[in-house]
This record gives C-alpha cells, structure tokens and sequence, in this order.
C-alpha cells in the first residue's frame, strides 16, 4: 500500500477532485503528460507572445520546443529547481525565485512562483509572487487555493505581506488575490497592485 505523499502546503478548502487533495509540491518530471498538455492549451491561447513578458512566456520561449522530450523536460525542471537554490547566485539583477506545481496526484493544475527578494524593478509590474492556472483547470478554485498555500512559504522567506499585481481586465486573478485578504493599493502601467498579507 503506498504511502502518502506529504505536501509543501495544502490549504483548508483546497478544491476537492476525484484524485487526493491538490498540493503545492516540487516540479517533477512525473508530471510530463498533464504539463505538456497545460502548456499546448497556454500557447493556444497566445501566451509566450513577443509582448507577454511574464514568467510563463519565457519558459515558453527558452523551452518550449524542447520539453516535449524527456531530456528537454527533465532540464527544464531542473533549471526551475536551480533557480530556487539560495547556494547558487542567481544572474546579475534577478532574485532566486522559487516555483512550485500545484498538482492533483500525476495532474499539473497550474503553477506558481516566489521570488525571493522585492527588489526595485518588481515593485511597479512584476511584485513577489506570480501564477498560472492551467487554462482547462480554470474557474474551479484552484487559484485561489494554490497562492493560499504559497503565502505561508512567503512569510517564512521574511515577507509579512506580498506584493502581487495582474491586469487591469484579468477578472478572475482579481479574484483570486481579494479571496485571499489583498488590499488594493494602486494602478500602474495598466498593472493592479494588491499587497496580500502572508500570515
């Protein structure tokens, strides 16, 4: 009889599936199918554009035309895993940011990504934390339950509150920070910016 898989964060109220409970757990390759998947439905929809500069277009754009393999896969999640580790400096102007999956036993739902440092040029578009459902695991909760699950990682990187911001017009990410206690601070550069406490 397997053993149960302990998770990074697992919310009260997570959305409830057929499958075990979502987790936040590491990116890993066991996931290859339902990822792959996620990832045709975000490039359908235009995501990886040359005006999308957001975390997910550039793991589109470096990886994209090789995570289809098993190499290609195996050193994208290792490159996401390398750019959490605090023993590796990370390039010249950028913070180690952590990514998590937000997984339904061997089913990606989405991910979401911690940095670990506010820095300057984050402070107006970019904030501290950024996420991505995957377009057919949408309007189910998830989102909402996986940055609950993440807000606790936040604070034990130093953060009381976390900066999160999205589109002005982005309804249901709206949504999602205000589900988690987000106090709306301003408009900049058609960018809403929320300030969501992590305790």
């Amino acid at each position: 009889m397997p053993c149960a898989r302990k998770s990074i964060g697992q919310p009260r109220g997570a959305p409830s599936t057929i499958g075990q409970v979502p987790e936040l757990i590491l990116p890993t390759v066991r996931l290859a199918a339902s990822f792959r998947a996620a990832m045709a439905d975000f490039i359908a929809e235009g995501r990886g554009a040359p005006d999308d500069d957001s975390g997910l277009a550039r793991n589109i754009n470096e990886f994209g035309d090789r995570w289809h393999t098993v190499a290609g896969l195996a050193e994208f999640v290792a490159e996401l895993l390398r750019q959490g580790d605090t023993s590796v400096p990370p390039p010249a102007g950028w913070t180690h940011s952590s990514t998590y999956w937000w997984a339904d036993g061997d089913r990606y739902l989405g991910s979401i990504r911690i940095r670990h440092e506010l820095l300057p040029k984050l402070v107006d578009e970019g904030g501290l934390i950024g996420y991505d459902v995957a377009p057919r695991e949408r309007r189910q909760g998830h989102g909402t339950a996986m940055l609950r699950a993440a807000l606790p990682i936040a604070r034990r990187l130093g953060f009381d509150r976390a900066l999160i911001t999205c589109d002005s017009d982005n309804v249901g990410s709206r949504k999602v920070i205000e589900n988690n206690g987000g106090i709306f601070e301003d408009e900049r550069n058609g960018k809403l910016r929320y300030w969501v406490p992590t305790g």
